[in-house]
């Protein structure tokens, strides 16, 4: 009796579970169309129109998708269920359907000149070693970066030849040649640029305000407001070669130095004297005169304006009350008549 009393329990239980949730079990007219490697189910029975129309649309889409989800996931547990670490997990196969590029696929680039020459010499690329062996010190030393080969950090001696100018800094020399490599190589880097990208302009790294795809007084532009950046006003920046002169520089004021020849020193010193010997004045007369001129007309003119202002203040206080002392002495003549 007991058992029976549990197992009655037990099934009402179920039954009361079972009441509050819906049955996995969902039966469709038409049957759905799965594409599980890419958890997509596809449904083409009709729609109740009717149903859409009422108060009650939002319940009946919800049931219509759990109903679909039901169905998605029926089908996954039917493949074989693995147990790890992690958890439950199901091998889904390849996904069938082919889902729409996001974005075009990119164009191929334009090839550069020297690729063009190697295509049509038939050179091949190779990947250079980065270490080289350096036949001076006899050791293998990096192609580039710290102690580099043929660093010229390290050239404490430079061979002159014999038709060389025996007044040029060999050192200095190499180091301009090296800068004027470094600009020709980016000169190329940027016109291949231009070259792939067809419009003629270049995309250089400049700041975030000239970002844009800028012409060519714009980049100039941008460079000078570089080169005034730094703490010197620019005046300490090394030019690049072959650059421009800025339009907007002004001209620079040119002052004497302070020791220079004796010859330059006595010959200004001599015509300040002759012009101090000189019986001719050195004033102009003519400027002086109409100097004068025009100041004495605007010292006319203060005082004309000067005695209109007084004749206006009279007025005004003739007209506020203050009458004149003639005026009353004429009025006490009247009366006494």
């Amino acid at each position: 009796m007991e058992a029976e009393e549990e197992s009655m329990d037990v099934e009402a239980i179920l039954s009361a579970h079972q009441s509050k949730f819906k049955s996995t079990e969902v039966n469709k007219e038409v049957e759905l169309q799965f594409d599980l490697g890419r958890l997509l189910a596809t449904d083409l029975n009709e729609i109740e129109a009717q149903s859409l129309k009422t108060k009650q649309k939002d319940g009946y889409l919800l049931n219509l998708m759990r109903d679909n989800t039901q169905l998605l996931i029926n089908e996954i547990w039917k493949f074989p269920v693995e147990n790890n670490d992690g958890g439950i997990s199901v091998q889904l196969p390849s996904p069938k359907t082919v889902l729409p590029r996001e974005k075009p696929i990119p164009k191929e680039k334009e090839p550069t000149k020297w690729e063009q020459f190697a295509q049509t010499k038939g050179i091949a690329k190779k990947k250079r070693s980065k270490m080289v062996f350096d036949e001076k010190s006899q050791e293998w030393k990096p192609r580039w970066g710290y102690k580099r080969i043929n660093d010229p950090k390290e050239d404490w001696l430079i061979e002159v030849p014999d038709n060389a100018d025996p007044y040029e800094d060999p050192f200095e020399k190499k180091s301009e040649d090296r800068k004027e490599r470094i600009a020709k190589n980016e000169y190329q880097r940027l016109r291949n640029i231009a070259r792939a990208d067809k419009s003629g302009r270049v995309k250089a790294p400049l700041p975030p305000a000239y970002a844009a795809k800028l012409n060519k007084h714009q980049v100039t532009h941008a460079l000078g407001m570089a080169r005034k950046s730094t703490a010197s006003i620019g005046k300490f920046t090394p030019k690049l070669s072959k650059e421009p002169a800025a339009k907007s520089a002004g001209k620079k004021s040119k002052f004497r130095p302070v020791v220079g020849k004796k010859g330059e020193e006595r010959a200004l010193n001599l015509e300040i004297l002759k012009k101090m010997s000189k019986k001719t004045d050195i004033l102009d007369v003519k400027k002086a005169t109409s100097k004068f001129i025009s100041d004495e007309h605007e010292k006319a003119h203060a005082e004309k304006q000067q005695g209109i202002r007084k004749k206006k203040n009279k007025h005004v206080s003739h007209k506020a009350g203050k009458k004149p002392v003639k005026l009353m002495k004429q009025k006490a003549r009247r009366k006494k008549r």
